[in-house]
């Protein structure tokens, strides 16, 4: 099976790094022929498509640590992982996905290596996306503990704050206080505060950010914008403000 749709054209600086010798031949030598394609390209598509490509494949690798968070793996968390994929990308996105995983999966790295390269290529928006979509991975049965711990590693790793990796965990571990979570915020916030926060929060996770890695990212990214939204109309209902 070649790559198809869902990953085309350069494959960007994922090539290179910890990544590139994480993916080797399997992939690299798939995208010499895509990337003599798409040659003759203007520049700045080329430039959003390795952006794209190499999001995609940081996504893969790490998909791996969360799901050998618990030191094994199972036919079930590779069902999961093909079912994340066709949610968000589409039926061919989780064929192709599920075959690198697998390849991945037979391999060891060293996290923090390829986080620090994903910290250092990609920018602080795309960082969010990816976070966001490794914990929706991490909570499709639902987030365990040792699941949390791999997924703060790599928060902590690709430079998110603590407030950002709580933040995002907690739309999909909801508990007591999560609409503040949600908004970075403690429940003893000011309702000034609960409404500076949320308008932060709003620049913060626009999708328009993430718009140059591609519609189906940027879908996706909606979730994020709208559980802020969703967090700020709770607490506002609670609060009558």
């Amino acid at each position: 099976m070649g790559i198809g749709k869902w990953i085309a054209g350069v494959l960007g600086w994922a090539m290179f790094g910890p990544i590139g010798g994480i993916l080797g031949y399997f992939i690299t030598s798939r995208f010499e022929k895509l990337a003599e394609a798409s040659f003759g390209y203007e520049e700045e598509q080329n430039w959003n498509q390795g952006q794209r490509n190499s999001f995609l494949m940081s996504l893969l690798v790490l998909s791996t640590a969360v799901i050998k968070a618990d030191g094994k793996t199972s036919s079930e968390e590779i069902a999961r992982l093909r079912e994340f994929f066709a949610r968000n990308f589409g039926a061919q996105a989780a064929e192709e996905a599920e075959e690198i995983v697998k390849d991945i999966l037979q391999k060891d790295f060293n996290l923090y290596e390829v986080c620090s390269q994903i910290r250092s290529c990609m920018d602080y928006s795309q960082r969010l996306q990816l976070f966001h979509f490794l914990v929706s991975l991490g909570a499709c049965d639902g987030l365990l503990q040792r699941e949390i711990d791999v997924l703060e590693t790599i928060a902590t790793y690709i430079g998110l704050s603590k407030g950002e990796t709580d933040s995002i965990i907690a739309q999909f571990r909801p508990s007591k206080d999560s609409n503040y979570r949600i908004l970075e915020i403690d429940p003893s916030a000011t309702d000034e505060e609960v409404k500076k926060a949320y308008r932060k929060m709003a620049v913060k996770y626009h999708p328009d950010k993430v718009a140059t890695l591609g519609a189906d990212v940027q879908k996706a990214a909606e979730e994020k914008f709208k559980a802020v939204s969703q967090a700020y109309e709770a607490i506002c209902s609670e609060r009558g403000i």
